[in-house]
């Protein structure tokens, strides 16, 4: 069974995001900053591509941190991602 990871290193973020084709973006019409999310292809209607910078700049302010799946129980590259609390884990 594949298991999750929880990191709050941009680098890693970022690398498992451009590897799976993603890229950063809020949900559309959440506020300043906005709700995060990675979004993948095809694109979702309902999501603002935002630049790395404002990416994490909210997710610095918001103490997030990112859980994730690597591979699939078969193998194959995993798009489960979730923003949680960096101090909860919730």
């Amino acid at each position: 069974m594949s298991e999750a990871e929880i990191t709050t290193d941009h680098d890693v973020i970022r690398k498992w995001t451009e590897s799976r084709g993603g890229h950063p973006t809020r949900v559309a019409g959440t506020g300043d900053g906005g709700v995060l999310r990675i979004d993948f292809h095809p694109p979702d209607d309902g999501l603002k591509t935002i630049e790395w910078g404002e990416f994490f700049t909210v997710f610095e302010d918001r103490k997030l941190a990112f859980l994730h799946l690597n591979k699939t129980e078969g193998g194959q590259p995993s798009r489960f991602n979730k923003f949680v609390d960096r101090d909860t884990g919730a």
